[in-house]
């Protein structure tokens, strides 16, 4: 799973038949995770807009997520994210 940011749209008249009604976005992975900073689209399944920081999964995890093998993607937008907490310090007096 990738952390990623919402930087884009891409607007496609034809798609593969099944991709009818998903949105594609253009996200930027945050450059702790491990492509660092690679830029690619993601079909989008949870109505994620610009800006957003989101959760991305690849490969068949992400044809899974839009309902079966069968779908053409390598990225999807699985969540999108409220916080992230990475490190906390624990101070003890």
């Amino acid at each position: 799973m990738l952390i990623c940011e919402v930087i884009g749209h891409v607007w496609a008249t034809k798609k593969q038949p099944g991709m009818e009604g998903f949105k594609l976005m253009v996200v930027r992975e945050i450059e702790t995770t491990k492509r660092r900073g690679d830029t690619f689209v993601a079909a989008d399944t949870v109505g994620a807009g610009i800006g957003e920081q989101v959760l991305v999964v690849d490969g068949s995890t992400a044809r899974r997520a839009l309902g079966g093998d069968d779908f053409v993607v390598d990225c999807a937008i699985v969540g999108i994210i409220d916080t992230i907490e990475v490190e906390r310090e624990n101070k003890k007096k």
